[in-house]
């Protein structure tokens, strides 16, 4: 009796386990419906869809797979990008019945972690086969160059010591460490001290690899300069050209130790990532070396393409196919950099980003211009903007701590379960305001977005005029500091209706720009008041801002006609400046809209940020009156302030109108980067009149917040 009683109690606990799984499978179905659009059915088929299975969930195609097969014959597995979700096709349906009961609530075991899988059938599954992006022209990637046994040689010959070294230039940089050899590449001037070789020339262990790369015609010459960096899990280097000046044409990377993906990108936005596995060598020529920028966005995980070890060895996982796709844990890599020193001025033929043929000097460099076609706005936005942000990240996020109150109030007025879509989420500081909504974030740069994973936050690396995520899947959005960054009135209004798109209908849009009008009803804002003290916005009383409109066209108008006299005035600012952008003198009124702002390292002390304004000061795409965003000479001890929800870090004293640096008497007593953001700020009423031109989508309030004006959308 006691037994039979005990197996009844164990068919009842059995019995609750199956309905508490019953419930999540349901649960996972229906989420997949409201924010994938995929249908699942009851009905047995040969195709499930896996709930929480997915790449996004930092589950592996060889994890996953391992576990489908144990039920079946898996006839195909397709991972989408970045997704939470994977869908198995069995070559019967019984192997699809028996994962669909023996895996529904399995939990899977995922490196460190698990997750636990829901399964549910599905009529078909559709995917599309994406193109495979070329290489860049010039660029060869050579797999297997060395052997085991030469990279360890090689990573022996190194000898780290735990101090600076001055024989090989060693130096602890904030995402990495390095070493020279032959020249020190110097990160203060972007170039090399030609006429001061370093006491350590090559390493001989290099000497075997470098001769099997003149006999395979890789090289046509021995290099003189070798730089050595090695990346922990999780570190990389922004974007960048080596310096055309500094050296000749090829340039060879030796990848050893754990793979990682390079990203190169071109100036008309063309993006193609590369994976480098261990002991590769990438050979870098003509455009790919003088044109392209190429940089490792910091991260712990590369999607990557499954594949055999020759296959398709150039792409990563956003341009593969989503059948084919895996991720790659990083761990440490050591690249050696080989370059020949050069000794005449450089004759590519890529003059407009040559800085020996009259590209602006990064530490020369003249204004930009305003943008006259699209190509010119995406390339002025990626040098004053995309760049920027990427050198300045942790100095930035460092920053940006305090959520502003009427952000907060809307955020905390979405009922429990919204979704939220940050676009422009910076480091993530109001993702975690309201935790009753289900939020993500998404921005441009890869090192902020790699700050918001640190800190718990789902967030992924996008532009704001493409945003990957589902029509009408968004309870809300919010773009805060964001659209002022664009351009051109036709990216300011396509960024807009990139907001509306993610809308459900009755969903809301939270928007902040920059205000031409920084004094408003009397009252100076904070940036203009507070010019000796660093100002946080939890300091501000939300209650100073001021109403404008509940919707209404007519006040709309009104805001029109108002700003009217000073579009006037403005217009003849530019015309005094021959459509040159001129750095705004801070802590003043602007006198144009069109302009850049200064962000400046505060006392030259932050050691990252200084490495990588080296970095981004060499001229990757500029065009002719396109200039760097990096000089130096600011005074030592100018302190930071803060304004707008963007809380701009700025120079207490006047600024040069030029970008070139400041007077030398500054320059003598420090050596800090200085960066320039492109703003286009807004005056009152432009806001209200670009999200008029949007169909479909309704101003429900309008107000000005300490400097910024604001707007809040509701889709029809």
């Amino acid at each position: 009796m006691a037994t039979t009683g005990e197996n009844n109690v164990k068919a009842v606990r059995k019995s609750k386990e199956e309905k508490k799984v019953f419930r999540k499978q349901l649960k996972a179905s229906h989420t997949l419906l409201k924010h994938e659009g995929i249908s699942t059915i009851p009905q047995p088929t040969k195709s499930l869809v896996v709930a929480n299975g997915g790449l996004g969930n930092n589950v592996t195609r060889e994890e996953l797979f391992a576990a489908l097969t144990e039920m079946g014959e898996v006839e195909s597995l397709i991972m989408p990008p970045h997704k939470p979700y994977a869908f198995v096709t069995y070559r019967c349906e019984d192997g699809a019945r028996r994962a669909h009961i023996d895996l529904n609530g399995h939990k899977l075991q995922c490196g460190e972690h698990d997750v636990t899988l829901y399964l549910s059938y599905v009529e078909s599954v559709n995917h599309k086969e994406e193109t495979v992006a070329p290489l860049p022209q010039g660029l060869v990637l050579v797999e297997d160059v060395v052997s085991p046994k030469e990279e360890a040689q090689l990573l022996a010959a190194l000898r780290w010591s735990a101090t600076t070294d001055d024989v090989t230039a060693q130096k602890a940089l904030k995402h990495r460490r390095v070493k020279h050899y032959g020249f020190e590449f110097r990160y203060d001037n972007n170039n090399v001290d030609k006429d001061k070789p370093l006491p350590a020339g090559l390493p001989e262990e290099c000497f075997p690899v470098l001769e099997r790369c003149l006999q395979d015609g890789h090289i046509d010459i021995m290099p003189d300069q070798l730089t050595v960096n090695q990346y922990e899990s999780g570190q990389g280097i922004p974007p960048h050209v080596d310096t055309h000046s500094a050296f000749e044409d090829t340039i060879l990377s030796l990848s050893l130790g754990a793979q990682t993906v390079m990203e190169f990108r071109h100036p008309d936005g063309r993006v193609v990532a590369v994976v480098l596995p261990g002991r590769s060598l990438l050979v870098m020529k003509g455009e790919s070396r003088y044109l392209w920028t190429h940089g490792i966005t910091p991260r712990k995980f590369d999607m990557v393409p499954a594949r055999e070890p020759h296959s398709a060895a150039h792409t990563t996982a956003e341009q593969g196919t989503h059948s084919s796709l895996t991720l790659s844990k990083r761990g440490t890599r050591t690249s050696f950099t080989f370059r020949k020193i050069r000794h005449e001025p450089c004759r590519c033929a890529f003059a407009s980003a040559c800085d020996s043929q009259g590209a602006p000097s990064p530490f020369l460099p003249s204004p930009p211009s305003l943008p006259c076609c699209r190509a010119d706005a995406a390339r002025l936005e990626e040098e004053f903007v995309h760049r920027v942000y990427d050198a300045i990240a942790s100095h930035f996020s460092r920053t940006r701590h305090t959520p502003w109150p009427r952000v907060c109030r809307f955020l905390s007025s979405l009922p429990p379960g919204s979704v939220l879509a940050d676009v422009g989420c910076g480091n993530g500081k109001y993702l975690g305001v309201n935790p009753q909504l289900v939020t993500v974030g998404c921005d441009r740069s890869g090192a902020l977005v790699q700050i918001c994973a640190e800190k718990g936050f789902h967030a992924f690396v996008s532009d704001a005029l493409s945003v990957p995520l589902r029509t009408a899947s968004c309870d809300a959005c919010i773009s805060i500091a964001v659209i002022h960054h664009f351009s051109t009135q036709e990216r300011r209004l396509a960024a807009v209706r990139e907001l509306v798109r993610l809308l459900k209908p009755g969903g809301q849009a939270l928007i902040y720009v920059w205000a031409f009008e920084q004094e408003y009803n009397k009252q100076k804002s904070k940036y203009l008041k507070d010019q000796n003290r660093e100002y946080s916005p939890a300091n501000d009383s939300s209650e100073k801002s001021q109403e404008l409109h509940q919707g209404s066209s007519g006040h709309m108008h009104s805001h029109l006609k108002v700003s009217c006299n000073t579009t006037d005035n403005m217009q003849d600012a530019k015309k005094a400046s021959d459509g040159k952008l001129s750095v705004h003198t801070n802590r003043t009124a602007f006198i144009t809209q069109d302009l850049l702002v200064p962000w400046h390292l505060k006392g030259g002390n932050v050691r990252g940020e200084e490495e990588s304004a080296s970095r981004l000061s060499s001229r990757t795409d500029p065009s002719p009156g396109f200039s760097s965003t990096v000089c130096s000479g600011s005074k030592p001890d100018a302190g930071n302030a803060t304004h707008g929800p963007d809380s701009e870090p700025t120079l207490t004293g006047e600024t040069s109108q030029t970008l070139g640096c400041t007077s030398k008497s500054e320059s003598e007593s420090s050596s800090v980067p200085i960066f320039h953001r492109y703003y286009h700020v807004f005056q009152q009423g432009e806001l209200e009149q670009l999200c008029g031109q949007v169909a479909g989508v309704q101003v429900k309030t309008s107000y000005h917040d300490q400097g910024n004006w604001c707007v809040s959308l509701v889709k029809d």
